[in-house]
Protein backbone atom coordinates (compact mmCIF):
# COMPACT_ATOMS: atom_id res chain seq x y z
CA UNK A 1 0.00 0.00 0.00
CA UNK A 2 1.29 3.70 -0.84
CA UNK A 3 2.58 4.92 2.72
CA UNK A 4 2.76 8.52 1.24
CA UNK A 5 -0.09 11.20 0.87
CA UNK A 6 1.30 14.37 -0.57
CA UNK A 7 -0.03 17.12 -2.73
CA UNK A 8 2.25 15.82 -5.75
CA UNK A 9 0.09 12.45 -5.75
CA UNK A 10 -2.93 14.06 -5.25
CA UNK A 11 -2.30 15.71 -8.47
CA UNK A 12 -1.13 13.00 -10.14
CA UNK A 13 -4.77 11.04 -8.82
CA UNK A 14 -6.29 13.70 -10.36
CA UNK A 15 -5.56 13.66 -13.90
CA UNK A 16 -8.15 11.61 -16.22
CA UNK A 17 -7.66 8.24 -17.49
CA UNK A 18 -8.48 5.94 -19.84
CA UNK A 19 -12.25 4.55 -19.56
CA UNK A 20 -12.69 2.65 -17.17
CA UNK A 21 -10.98 4.13 -14.39
CA UNK A 22 -12.72 2.28 -10.90
CA UNK A 23 -12.59 3.97 -7.61
CA UNK A 24 -13.30 1.47 -4.57
CA UNK A 25 -13.62 3.82 -1.42
CA UNK A 26 -14.93 0.89 1.98
CA UNK A 27 -14.41 1.89 5.93
CA UNK A 28 -12.23 -0.15 8.11
CA UNK A 29 -11.32 -0.84 11.54
CA UNK A 30 -8.40 -0.68 13.48
CA UNK A 31 -9.36 -3.84 16.29
CA UNK A 32 -11.56 -6.46 16.91
CA UNK A 33 -14.27 -7.17 16.90
CA UNK A 34 -15.17 -4.56 14.53
CA UNK A 35 -12.59 -5.33 11.56
CA UNK A 36 -14.31 -8.83 11.43
CA UNK A 37 -16.19 -7.69 9.18
CA UNK A 38 -13.74 -5.68 6.76
CA UNK A 39 -12.40 -8.93 4.60
CA UNK A 40 -16.34 -9.89 3.74
CA UNK A 41 -16.99 -6.23 2.98
CA UNK A 42 -14.19 -5.84 1.26
CA UNK A 43 -14.40 -9.14 -1.65
CA UNK A 44 -17.81 -7.88 -1.53
CA UNK A 45 -17.45 -4.35 -2.82
CA UNK A 46 -14.39 -5.47 -5.34
CA UNK A 47 -17.42 -8.13 -6.89
CA UNK A 48 -19.15 -5.26 -7.36
CA UNK A 49 -17.02 -3.08 -8.74
CA UNK A 50 -16.11 -6.10 -11.27
CA UNK A 51 -19.39 -6.55 -12.01
CA UNK A 52 -19.77 -3.00 -12.67
CA UNK A 53 -16.84 -3.15 -15.39
CA UNK A 54 -18.12 -6.51 -16.99
CA UNK A 55 -21.77 -5.12 -17.83
CA UNK A 56 -20.51 -2.10 -19.29
CA UNK A 57 -21.05 -2.23 -23.26
CA UNK A 58 -19.05 0.73 -23.62
CA UNK A 59 -15.68 -0.64 -22.32
CA UNK A 60 -13.74 -3.10 -24.83
CA UNK A 61 -12.30 -6.79 -24.02
CA UNK A 62 -9.03 -6.16 -24.02
CA UNK A 63 -9.27 -2.89 -21.43
CA UNK A 64 -12.05 -5.22 -19.35
CA UNK A 65 -9.53 -8.21 -18.98
CA UNK A 66 -6.91 -5.20 -17.82
CA UNK A 67 -8.83 -3.65 -15.10
CA UNK A 68 -10.12 -6.88 -13.77
CA UNK A 69 -6.59 -7.84 -13.86
CA UNK A 70 -5.31 -4.54 -11.81
CA UNK A 71 -8.23 -5.01 -9.16
CA UNK A 72 -7.07 -8.09 -8.09
CA UNK A 73 -3.56 -7.34 -8.17
CA UNK A 74 -4.66 -4.56 -5.52
CA UNK A 75 -6.64 -6.70 -3.75
CA UNK A 76 -3.82 -8.89 -3.42
CA UNK A 77 -1.69 -5.87 -2.11
CA UNK A 78 -4.23 -5.05 0.47
CA UNK A 79 -3.31 -5.66 4.28
CA UNK A 80 -6.38 -5.73 6.39
CA UNK A 81 -4.36 -6.17 9.31
CA UNK A 82 -2.45 -2.87 9.91
CA UNK A 83 -5.99 -1.07 8.75
CA UNK A 84 -6.65 2.18 9.71
CA UNK A 85 -10.48 4.10 9.02
CA UNK A 86 -10.53 3.85 5.39
CA UNK A 87 -9.46 2.17 2.26
CA UNK A 88 -9.19 3.96 -0.90
CA UNK A 89 -8.42 1.24 -4.25
CA UNK A 90 -7.82 2.77 -7.34
CA UNK A 91 -7.31 0.45 -10.90
CA UNK A 92 -7.44 1.32 -14.33
CA UNK A 93 -6.03 -0.07 -17.71
CA UNK A 94 -2.49 -0.45 -16.83
CA UNK A 95 -2.14 0.80 -12.82
CA UNK A 96 -3.68 0.27 -9.69
CA UNK A 97 -2.85 1.62 -6.21
CA UNK A 98 -4.33 1.34 -2.93
CA UNK A 99 -4.53 3.73 0.04
CA UNK A 100 -4.94 3.46 3.42
CA UNK A 101 -6.23 6.27 5.18
CA UNK A 102 -6.85 7.90 9.05
CA UNK A 103 -10.30 9.24 8.63
CA UNK A 104 -13.49 7.42 7.91
CA UNK A 105 -14.91 7.02 4.49
CA UNK A 106 -18.77 6.28 2.70
CA UNK A 107 -18.51 3.14 0.80
CA UNK A 108 -18.72 3.67 -2.57
CA UNK A 109 -17.58 1.95 -5.95
CA UNK A 110 -17.48 4.49 -8.53
CA UNK A 111 -16.06 3.80 -12.67
CA UNK A 112 -15.31 7.19 -14.68
CA UNK A 113 -12.52 8.51 -16.44
CA UNK A 114 -11.05 9.94 -13.14
CA UNK A 115 -10.58 8.63 -9.80
CA UNK A 116 -12.50 9.88 -6.66
CA UNK A 117 -10.08 11.48 -5.02
CA UNK A 118 -12.34 14.29 -2.41
CA UNK A 119 -11.86 11.36 0.37
CA UNK A 120 -7.88 11.52 0.35
CA UNK A 121 -7.86 14.89 -0.16
CA UNK A 122 -10.05 15.31 2.96
CA UNK A 123 -8.06 12.49 4.90
CA UNK A 124 -4.49 14.95 3.85
CA UNK A 125 -6.29 18.39 4.36
CA UNK A 126 -6.64 16.27 7.98
CA UNK A 127 -3.49 14.90 8.72
CA UNK A 128 -1.74 17.60 10.02
CA UNK A 129 1.55 16.20 9.36
CA UNK A 130 4.99 17.64 10.89
CA UNK A 131 9.08 16.72 11.21
CA UNK A 132 10.82 15.93 14.24
CA UNK A 133 14.60 16.71 14.05
CA UNK A 134 16.25 14.27 16.57
CA UNK A 135 19.87 15.47 17.82
CA UNK A 136 22.59 13.52 19.01
CA UNK A 137 26.30 14.48 19.17
CA UNK A 138 27.22 10.93 16.51
CA UNK A 139 23.44 10.93 15.00
CA UNK A 140 20.82 13.09 13.76
CA UNK A 141 17.13 11.44 13.07
CA UNK A 142 14.42 12.92 11.23
CA UNK A 143 10.98 12.18 11.97
CA UNK A 144 7.87 12.39 9.59
CA UNK A 145 5.05 12.19 11.59
CA UNK A 146 1.13 12.72 11.76
CA UNK A 147 -1.93 11.58 14.28
CA UNK A 148 -0.87 7.96 14.81
CA UNK A 149 2.80 7.90 13.95
CA UNK A 150 6.10 8.71 12.76
CA UNK A 151 8.41 7.38 10.56
CA UNK A 152 12.35 7.67 10.20
CA UNK A 153 12.69 9.54 6.93
CA UNK A 154 15.78 7.99 5.61
CA UNK A 155 16.12 9.76 1.86
CA UNK A 156 17.52 13.45 1.71
CA UNK A 157 20.92 12.07 3.91
CA UNK A 158 19.28 11.04 7.08
CA UNK A 159 19.89 9.60 9.29
CA UNK A 160 22.98 11.28 9.57
CA UNK A 161 25.68 9.86 11.38
CA UNK A 162 29.27 10.58 12.56
CA UNK A 163 31.92 8.90 14.93
CA UNK A 164 33.27 10.14 18.04
CA UNK A 165 36.13 8.30 18.68
CA UNK A 166 39.34 10.58 18.51
CA UNK A 167 42.95 8.83 18.60
CA UNK A 168 44.37 11.84 20.65
CA UNK A 169 41.35 11.98 23.38
CA UNK A 170 44.01 10.62 26.23
CA UNK A 171 46.38 13.04 25.26
CA UNK A 172 44.09 15.85 25.00
CA UNK A 173 41.91 15.32 28.44
CA UNK A 174 45.46 14.94 30.56
CA UNK A 175 46.18 18.34 29.25
CA UNK A 176 42.48 19.67 29.67
CA UNK A 177 42.13 20.14 25.68
CA UNK A 178 39.39 17.86 24.62
CA UNK A 179 36.58 19.47 23.88
CA UNK A 180 32.52 19.25 24.36
CA UNK A 181 31.04 16.71 21.82
CA UNK A 182 28.76 19.73 20.46
CA UNK A 183 31.58 22.48 20.51
CA UNK A 184 34.76 21.14 18.49
CA UNK A 185 35.29 21.79 14.70
CA UNK A 186 34.24 18.01 13.36
CA UNK A 187 30.85 19.19 15.43
CA UNK A 188 29.98 22.06 13.74
CA UNK A 189 30.58 20.56 10.34
CA UNK A 190 28.46 17.85 11.09
CA UNK A 191 25.12 20.34 12.55
CA UNK A 192 26.12 22.07 8.88
CA UNK A 193 25.51 19.06 6.98
CA UNK A 194 22.54 18.68 9.30
CA UNK A 195 20.87 21.81 8.64
CA UNK A 196 22.16 21.87 4.71
CA UNK A 197 19.90 18.03 4.63
CA UNK A 198 16.85 20.02 6.53
CA UNK A 199 16.83 22.61 4.43
CA UNK A 200 16.43 20.48 1.53
CA UNK A 201 13.94 18.12 2.96
CA UNK A 202 11.86 21.18 4.30
CA UNK A 203 12.09 22.86 1.14
CA UNK A 204 10.44 20.36 -0.93
CA UNK A 205 7.82 19.67 2.11
CA UNK A 206 6.96 22.23 4.50
CA UNK A 207 5.84 21.59 7.73
CA UNK A 208 5.86 22.56 11.07
CA UNK A 209 9.12 21.40 12.62
CA UNK A 210 10.18 20.09 15.76
CA UNK A 211 13.96 20.50 17.25
CA UNK A 212 14.58 17.88 19.94
CA UNK A 213 17.87 17.42 21.70
CA UNK A 214 19.92 18.07 24.41
CA UNK A 215 19.91 22.19 25.19
CA UNK A 216 24.29 22.29 23.78
CA UNK A 217 22.93 20.55 19.97
CA UNK A 218 19.75 22.88 20.08
CA UNK A 219 21.94 25.74 20.36
CA UNK A 220 24.45 24.80 18.11
CA UNK A 221 22.01 23.91 15.76
CA UNK A 222 20.08 27.51 15.54
CA UNK A 223 23.53 29.22 15.60
CA UNK A 224 24.32 27.19 12.44
CA UNK A 225 21.81 28.80 10.42
CA UNK A 226 18.03 29.81 10.64
CA UNK A 227 15.25 27.48 11.04
CA UNK A 228 11.54 28.29 9.60
CA UNK A 229 9.42 30.32 11.44
CA UNK A 230 7.55 28.93 13.99
CA UNK A 231 9.76 25.89 14.28
CA UNK A 232 9.65 24.79 18.44
CA UNK A 233 13.03 23.14 20.01
CA UNK A 234 12.72 21.00 23.20
CA UNK A 235 15.84 20.46 25.38
CA UNK A 236 15.34 16.46 25.39
CA UNK A 237 18.58 14.62 24.44
CA UNK A 238 18.55 10.17 23.86
CA UNK A 239 16.54 10.75 21.22
CA UNK A 240 18.92 10.27 18.52
CA UNK A 241 18.08 7.24 17.54
CA UNK A 242 14.13 6.97 18.62
CA UNK A 243 12.57 4.99 19.03
CA UNK A 244 9.43 5.98 17.38
CA UNK A 245 7.01 6.00 20.49
CA UNK A 246 9.15 7.93 22.77
CA UNK A 247 10.01 10.19 19.57
CA UNK A 248 5.68 10.69 19.79
CA UNK A 249 5.64 11.38 23.74
CA UNK A 250 8.23 14.04 23.29
CA UNK A 251 6.35 15.72 20.52
CA UNK A 252 2.58 15.02 21.91
CA UNK A 253 2.19 18.03 24.43
CA UNK A 254 3.90 20.20 21.65
CA UNK A 255 1.60 19.54 19.02
CA UNK A 256 -1.63 19.81 21.75
CA UNK A 257 -0.08 23.38 22.21
CA UNK A 258 0.31 23.58 18.54
CA UNK A 259 -3.27 22.73 17.54
CA UNK A 260 -4.50 24.72 20.77
CA UNK A 261 -3.20 27.75 19.12
CA UNK A 262 -4.21 27.29 15.56
CA UNK A 263 -7.92 26.44 16.80
CA UNK A 264 -7.88 29.91 18.55
CA UNK A 265 -6.43 31.56 15.68
CA UNK A 266 -9.39 29.93 13.62
CA UNK A 267 -12.26 30.56 16.11
CA UNK A 268 -11.03 34.51 16.03
CA UNK A 269 -10.68 34.46 12.15
CA UNK A 270 -14.32 33.36 12.12
CA UNK A 271 -15.59 35.93 14.87
CA UNK A 272 -13.70 39.15 12.66
CA UNK A 273 -15.46 37.52 9.39
CA UNK A 274 -18.54 37.52 11.03
CA UNK A 275 -18.08 41.29 11.63
CA UNK A 276 -17.46 42.18 7.98
CA UNK A 277 -20.32 39.73 6.97
CA UNK A 278 -17.65 37.98 5.36
CA UNK A 279 -18.81 34.69 7.16
CA UNK A 280 -20.81 31.58 6.00
CA UNK A 281 -22.05 28.82 8.39
CA UNK A 282 -23.68 25.55 7.94
CA UNK A 283 -24.06 23.69 5.12
CA UNK A 284 -26.04 25.43 3.08
CA UNK A 285 -23.90 28.76 3.17
CA UNK A 286 -20.81 26.90 2.58
CA UNK A 287 -21.60 24.87 0.02
CA UNK A 288 -23.02 27.38 -1.80
CA UNK A 289 -19.80 29.58 -1.04
CA UNK A 290 -17.68 27.23 -2.10
CA UNK A 291 -19.56 26.20 -5.58
CA UNK A 292 -18.72 30.05 -6.41
CA UNK A 293 -14.78 30.13 -5.04
CA UNK A 294 -15.39 32.59 -2.28
CA UNK A 295 -14.22 30.53 0.76
CA UNK A 296 -10.78 32.04 2.08
CA UNK A 297 -10.67 29.86 5.11
CA UNK A 298 -12.84 27.06 5.75
CA UNK A 299 -13.00 25.42 9.15
CA UNK A 300 -14.64 21.53 9.50
CA UNK A 301 -14.65 19.58 13.03
CA UNK A 302 -12.65 16.64 12.76
CA UNK A 303 -15.18 13.57 12.45
CA UNK A 304 -18.13 15.99 11.05
CA UNK A 305 -19.91 14.10 8.29
CA UNK A 306 -23.06 14.57 6.72
CA UNK A 307 -25.65 12.42 3.89
CA UNK A 308 -28.06 15.05 2.47
CA UNK A 309 -29.79 15.21 -0.92
CA UNK A 310 -29.14 18.74 -2.76
CA UNK A 311 -32.15 20.17 -4.11
CA UNK A 312 -29.93 23.34 -5.90
CA UNK A 313 -31.43 25.89 -3.23
CA UNK A 314 -30.59 23.84 -0.80
CA UNK A 315 -28.85 20.65 1.06
CA UNK A 316 -31.91 18.80 2.36
CA UNK A 317 -30.35 16.09 5.52
CA UNK A 318 -31.08 12.46 5.10
CA UNK A 319 -29.89 8.97 5.84
CA UNK A 320 -26.63 7.99 3.53
CA UNK A 321 -28.66 4.75 2.57
CA UNK A 322 -31.73 6.86 0.57
CA UNK A 323 -31.01 6.88 -3.01
CA UNK A 324 -29.53 9.87 -4.61
CA UNK A 325 -27.85 10.68 -1.47
CA UNK A 326 -24.36 12.73 -0.89
CA UNK A 327 -23.21 10.81 1.47
CA UNK A 328 -19.35 12.63 1.78
CA UNK A 329 -20.88 16.39 0.74
CA UNK A 330 -18.30 17.39 3.92
CA UNK A 331 -15.45 15.54 2.11
CA UNK A 332 -16.58 17.26 -1.57
CA UNK A 333 -16.79 20.76 0.73
CA UNK A 334 -13.20 20.39 1.94
CA UNK A 335 -12.31 18.90 -2.21
CA UNK A 336 -13.74 21.78 -3.68
CA UNK A 337 -12.41 24.43 -1.09
CA UNK A 338 -8.97 23.13 -1.71
CA UNK A 339 -9.32 22.93 -5.96
CA UNK A 340 -9.77 27.57 -5.37
CA UNK A 341 -7.13 28.11 -3.25
CA UNK A 342 -8.95 28.19 0.18
CA UNK A 343 -7.20 27.17 3.35
CA UNK A 344 -8.81 23.71 5.23
CA UNK A 345 -8.35 23.93 8.91
CA UNK A 346 -9.81 20.95 11.00
CA UNK A 347 -10.58 21.35 14.53
CA UNK A 348 -11.92 19.19 17.40
CA UNK A 349 -15.43 17.93 17.57
CA UNK A 350 -18.08 20.43 19.32
CA UNK A 351 -15.71 24.09 18.43
CA UNK A 352 -17.77 24.85 15.83
CA UNK A 353 -20.97 23.85 17.95
CA UNK A 354 -22.26 26.98 17.02
CA UNK A 355 -21.07 27.36 13.71
CA UNK A 356 -23.22 24.65 12.54
CA UNK A 357 -20.11 22.03 12.54
CA UNK A 358 -18.42 23.87 9.33
CA UNK A 359 -17.96 27.47 8.64
CA UNK A 360 -15.69 29.65 5.92
CA UNK A 361 -14.25 32.84 6.08
CA UNK A 362 -15.14 34.23 2.39
CA UNK A 363 -13.08 36.27 0.07
CA UNK A 364 -15.66 38.27 -0.51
Amino acid sequence: MHPALDSDALAELRRPRPYPAVSVVMPTHRREPDNAQDRVRLRNLLARAAKAVQDDPSVTRERRADVLEQLERAAAEIDLVHAEDGLVIYAAPGEHQVWSVARTVPERVVVADTFLTRNLVAAQAAERPYWALTMAADRMSLWSGGPEQAVEHTADGFPLTRSLEDPDAERKEQVGDLPSSFRDEDARTFFRDAHEALRTVLAADPRPLYVIGEAPAVSLLEETGSLPQGTTSLHHGGLGRGPEAAVRKAVAPLLAAHEAALTATVVAELDAARGRREYAGGLDEVWKAVKEGRIRLLAVEEHYRAAVRDHGDHLEPVDSSDPGTRDDIVDEIVEQALETGAEVRFVRDDTLAGNGRVAAVLRY
